[in-house]
């Protein structure tokens, strides 16, 4: 490959992680923060092509994930999984044959299964409408507002194709207006196919509304146990109504959604500790005050030791 080739080439990178927020960390230009629902080790792979006005990637997560996510502004994100069943976005199940599509700057929510894999395209909208106005394609207004649409298989079988050639390609030889081309062509491919997606249930916003006001009450008590009761209260609804709104948006019981989130938190003080904290200092600031208990928890849920976790950090610190 020439000098000239290495300069029109786009910016291939392939980086691997063993921590669900360290992960999500490695997406350019991505403001993410990951939660792990399953238990054991994590492990993530991350393929990508950065050029100027678009992005491509393929990402590989092996445990579930609960992901708050927002693309960089004045954008358009696609997210096509290799696989749909398990996966939402914004507490709306994927059917088959469906993908995922959201604006930049605007926050939003997936939770993933274990052993996921999703194709992901960013693209600047200046640039997307350009393209679409060349090349005579009406782009419908749907996408700014549902985050689901619908494609064929035919469609999404051969833009997975070209994802995957263009992202394992071991030859950066292909300049960066060659691979904007063939990915622009691709997203206009999903962008103008206008099949509907199923019509959500009358009790989604309901009980959406229900989990969203739970999320913002357990952000603002981040320092001890908050009971089912309280949740009850709060949202003016029964255990049972309560139960099934988590289980309908976030595929988990509202006491798994609470134990999980402070574990997550715990992890990420401890990655983030100062030298004089100890795992004590951080799970009693916690409301872990059973220690025994939040250690057996703790590496149950992350395949490791609290200690481990934060000595790791001291050791890479180094």
């Amino acid at each position: 490959m020439t000098l000239l080739d290495s300069a029109l080439a786009p910016k291939k990178r392939t980086q691997e992680a063993f921590d669900a927020d360290e992960h999500a960390q490695n997406l350019t230009r991505w403001q993410q923060q990951y939660d792990q629902l399953s238990p054991g080790c994590f492990y993530g792979r991350l393929d990508e092509i950065e050029l100027p006005a678009m992005q491509a990637f393929k990402e590989h997560t092996g445990q579930a994930l609960r992901q708050d996510c927002r693309v960089w502004a004045d954008s358009l994100w696609l997210g096509i999984p290799t696989r749909a069943l398990g996966s939402r976005i914004n507490g709306q199940a994927l059917d088959e044959h469906e993908v995922m599509c959201r604006p930049g700057g605007h926050d939003f929510e997936l939770v993933t299964p274990e052993a996921f894999n999703i194709y992901g395209l960013v693209i600047r909208l200046p640039i997307l409408q350009a393209a679409a106005r060349q090349q005579g394609v009406v782009l419908d207004k749907e996408w700014r507002c549902s985050p689901r649409r619908s494609i064929t298989p035919e469609t999404l079988r051969a833009v997975a194709f070209l994802l995957e050639r263009l992202l394992s390609h071991q030859q950066d030889a292909i300049a960066e207006k060659v691979h904007q081309d063939i990915l622009l062509t691709g997203l206009l491919e999903l962008l103008k196919t206008n099949q509907k997606s199923h019509a959500l249930p009358p009790s989604y916003a309901h009980r959406k509304a229900v989990v969203d006001r739970v999320k913002r009450y357990v952000d603002e008590h981040l320092d001890g146990p908050v009971t089912m009761e309280e949740l009850c209260q709060l949202t003016h609804v029964s255990r049972r109504t309560l139960q099934y709104s988590f289980t309908t948006i976030l595929g988990i019981s509202p006491l798994q959604f609470l134990r999980l989130t402070r574990l997550n938190r715990v992890r990420r003080a401890l990655r983030a500790a100062s030298p004089e904290q100890s795992v004590t200092d951080i799970a009693t600031y916690w409301g872990f005050w059973h220690l025994g208990q939040f250690a057996h928890d703790y590496k149950q849920q992350f395949g490791e030791s609290p200690s481990q976790t934060l000595h790791a950090k001291a050791f890479w610190a180094k």
